[in-house]
């Protein structure tokens, strides 16, 4: 039994699974189980409770969140805002952690297979890039600039294939709104591309190290999902 009395069967359906969660919490508000100004329990608990991940509950508050059903306030928990709210539940398509799993499976050979492919120019071209990230680093325009550096990387592959999927994913982080109302929260919250890892990354790369492209670019993703999986602290 969870904090509260408040009991939530596991779920069952063919749905993604982060929807699947938003869905079972909003019928519960709407049923009138739990009420607007109510805490719901924590990301741990409900995760137990519907035997999930917390990533995926995390995907499933900010999708609520997006729809004005709860408010997650930092440090403190989650609210219950609105009885009647019409949350957007349809499946939005990829989460943000599926995004990043997907991620660390690729880049790290991506930034391997760089690391022997790469050319003069491009290698120039990437050390631009870093520079530019340098500049507006812990600013919310270093974003865009991580993204020119990760697609640079899958170009200098010279394997369409892989460069094409690195820039699908990224247009799936740009474009659905769960995506970018998480991405958007871990920014309000300072968390930003960390340089170093970039830097170890490019530094690798140059000195066509396959083994430590590989390994840093691993680091740097493990520590963006770790980075993700822990902002905000909401189990208050």
């Amino acid at each position: 039994m969870a904090k509260g009395g408040l009991r939530i069967n596991p779920i069952e359906s063919t749905e993604r699974l982060y929807v699947r969660v938003a869905r079972r919490i909003a019928d519960l508000v709407a049923r009138g189980e739990v009420n607007p100004g109510d805490k719901l329990p924590s990301e741990r608990d409900l995760a137990e409770m519907l035997q999930v991940s917390r990533p995926t509950v995390r995907e499933a508050m900010i999708a609520l969140e997006v729809s004005g059903l709860i408010e997650i306030r930092t440090g403190s928990g989650i609210y219950v805002l609105e009885r009647h709210a019409n949350p957007v539940l349809a499946d939005g398509g990829m989460g943000p952690f599926e995004i990043l799993e997907m991620r660390m499976l690729l880049e790290p050979e991506a930034a391997a297979l760089a690391a022997k492919r790469i050319s003069d120019a491009q290698l120039e071209a990437l050390g631009q890039v870093l520079a530019d990230m340098q500049r507006s680093e812990m600013t919310p325009d270093v974003e865009q600039h991580d993204r020119r550096f990760h697609t640079l990387i899958a170009r200098a592959t010279e394997n369409g294939a892989i460069e094409a999927t690195v820039d699908w994913l990224w247009q799936l982080r740009a474009g659905a709104q769960l995506n970018q109302a998480f991405h958007q929260r871990i920014l309000e919250e300072g968390i930003y591309p960390v340089l170093g890892q970039h830097t170890e990354i490019f530094e690798a790369i140059k000195a066509r190290d396959s083994q430590n492209a590989r390994q840093a670019m691993r680091r740097h993703l493990g520590e963006s999902i770790s980075a993700a999986a822990l902002f905000g602290n909401r189990d208050g």
